[in-house]
């Protein structure tokens, strides 16, 4: 059983992997596997180096995403250029992932938390997609206290990302984080007793 699990900002994505993950579940983090992309012996790298120019590498040698981001950010077509070299390999470097998991042990329940879940396209590749679901002005309070960002940062961060109508529309299942953490703990293991019982004997 492979899940896709996504969510807007300050959704409280990362904390229900963290909660999947203590059940049994084997997660892995998309985040983690984008930063891998950027290694210097990776097609990737050649590849934005190519299209942003050499001046994206660091350095260290390796890609200065803040110097990246500043190509991209606010610049649509610039960063559907990113994406489109970024997300394939991520998508690749997942499949190799959870393919190593599954082999290890074929029943185990495989999570990917990816916050481009939908928008790269990958919950084709899912046998559930789920979803952490909260109100955008609980998401602005939570970003604004939790990462010290300004509220109209935050406020366009949201706006950029995919609803929460159209998240849950893609979704099996929906968690809705709008408690505290004892509530969002309670959710996912009702979710992970439900999910259990559907996974075959």
């Amino acid at each position: 059983m492979v899940i896709g699990l996504t969510g807007g900002i300050a959704s409280g994505k990362s904390t229900v992997a963290r909660l999947l993950a203590e059940s049994g579940a084997h997660v892995l983090d998309a985040d983690k596997l984008g930063h891998r992309v950027y290694e210097p012996h990776r097609l990737a790298f050649r590849q934005v180096v190519d299209v942003f120019g050499p001046d994206v590498i660091g350095t260290d040698g390796t890609i200065d995403r803040k110097v990246l981001g500043g190509k991209v950010f606010g610049k649509p077509d610039e960063l559907k250029k990113l994406t489109d070299i970024v997300w394939p390999e991520i998508n690749r470097m997942a499949k190799e992932a959870i393919t190593d998991a599954i082999a290890t042990n074929p029943s185990q329940v495989v999570v990917l938390e990816a916050a481009v879940l939908l928008e790269a396209g990958w919950q084709r590749d899912m046998d559930e997609v789920w979803v952490v679901i909260v109100d955008p002005e609980i998401a602005v309070a939570r970003a604004v206290s939790r990462d010290n960002l300004p509220e109209d940062a935050v406020r366009k961060r949201i706006a950029s990302q995919t609803t929460n109508d159209a998240r849950i529309a893609a979704a099996d299942v929906v968690i809705r984080n709008e408690g505290d953490l004892d509530t969002l703990k309670a959710a996912v293991a009702a979710e992970w007793v439900r999910l259990k019982e559907r996974l075959p004997a």
